[in-house]
């Protein structure tokens, strides 16, 4: 059975993935959805990097963890099922889907349990495009290091790349979002190098300067060295 965490919870996650939209760091990002920098780290490497879509857009048409909880509780007390639809605004038939398809092993429903099935249900069968093609990510890397725009690097991609990220639903966006962890490595391996050079260059003792080869000194010293 699916095990619930709060990366499941889109109406929470979506606020974390908005905020490194617009360019808030992680700790301020993880702020702003309710947790802590740890947890908004955990979700970056979970995704890859690229802001989920699921929950993007909530119309309404997916029950939210919050009103599994008021289900939950709804029917622990002993409340109907058209009581429960009235008061959240839902058919009755929603309400009574959720209940049958959603229940735990043992008939009983709990918000976390149901909540993690759906979540599992509607999962995509494999992992987005661009946390697979690394391709699409080297292109992003070399775009990095030439000093590239955001603007810039997605609409060289749009060129070179235009059917993975039509259906990967990436926009101008979501590049920051997708390059944030690039960019780090990619400075830190820069960084690395450049301390590497360094020391190579404290530690390698200059080289002599060239002299004009002059054909009696050669002789001389190889007499000299010869005990002639």
């Amino acid at each position: 059975m699916a095990q619930f965490s709060q990366r499941m919870v889109t109406e929470v996650v979506q606020q974390f993935w908005a905020a490194m939209a617009r360019g808030e760091f992680i700790t301020d990002a993880a702020a702003e959805a309710g947790t802590h920098r740890m947890m908004g780290t955990r979700w970056l490497r979970a995704e890859g990097g690229v802001r989920p879509r699921r929950g993007r857009d909530l119309k309404g048409r997916c029950l939210s963890f919050a009103e599994r909880e008021e289900i939950a509780v709804a029917r622990a007390g002993g409340e109907s099922m058209r009581s429960i639809a009235r008061r959240l605004g839902r058919s009755p038939s929603t309400i009574s889907r959720e209940l049958t398809r959603n229940a735990g092993a043992t008939g009983g429903y709990r918000a976390t349990t149901a909540h993690a099935l759906a979540y599992e249900r509607a999962s995509r069968p494999k992992p987005a495009k661009l946390v697979t093609n690394v391709e699409l990510r080297r292109k992003v890397e070399e775009d990095l290091r030439r000093r590239y725009s955001p603007e810039q690097i997605v609409g060289r991609l749009r060129r070179q790349f235009p059917d993975d990220l039509r259906d990967a639903g990436v926009c101008r966006d979501d590049l920051p979002v997708l390059i944030c962890p690039v960019a780090r490595r990619v400075a830190t391996r820069s960084d690395a190098v450049s301390t590497d050079r360094a020391g190579a260059a404290a530690t390698v003792p200059p080289a002599r300067p060239a002299q004009e080869s002059d054909p009696g000194h050669d002789q001389h010293h190889r007499a000299s060295r010869t005990g002639r």
